[in-house]
């Protein structure tokens, strides 16, 4: 026959020895509170600066395609103006970027002529503190940025 030993976990003996190994002092609950702000503190701005990074690709990526645009529209018209001398409209998709409804970026023809034009992107919402400020394509393909942050590559890459 097997034998079999029981263990007896007995806290009836008015030490508190099974509570102390149970539970968390407030000092420490403190301590783990201080290290996980400290980690968010540091945390944080790398990740928010990551988030705006990939809404300036993404406002890049429309400028590009708003390129296309004028440059389709010049083939056809020969101009980038229409008929009447004005700009002409871009498309409703390529009006704005966007990212969970919210408008991060508005782009609009900032000015043209029969042979050139300048498009540009506005931050709004969110994208309103970025450094790189709004982003500029031309039709001799120069990108440019409105803000006094990183270079014009860093802001286009």
């Amino acid at each position: 026959m097997s034998e079999v030993t029981v263990v007896r976990n007995d806290c009836t003996d008015g030490g508190g020895a099974c509570n102390r190994s149970r539970s968390f002092t407030l000092i420490e609950l403190l301590v783990v509170l201080i290290i996980i702000g400290m980690l968010v503190a540091v945390a944080w701005p790398a990740y928010r600066s990551q988030v705006q990074r990939a809404h300036r690709a993404q406002a890049a990526a429309s400028l590009l395609q708003a390129q296309q645009f004028m440059e389709r529209f010049y083939s056809v018209q020969g101009s980038y103006l229409m008929t009447d001398g004005s700009p002409p409209a871009l498309p409703s998709d390529l009006q704005a970027v966007r990212s969970d409804e919210r408008v991060l970026y508005r782009l609009r023809i900032e000015r043209a002529d029969g042979s050139a034009y300048q498009l540009r992107a506005e931050p709004e919402g969110p994208m309103l503190g970025d450094v790189c400020g709004a982003l500029s394509l031309d039709h001799a393909h120069m990108r440019g940025r409105s803000g006094t942050g990183p270079s014009v590559h860093e802001c286009w890459r």
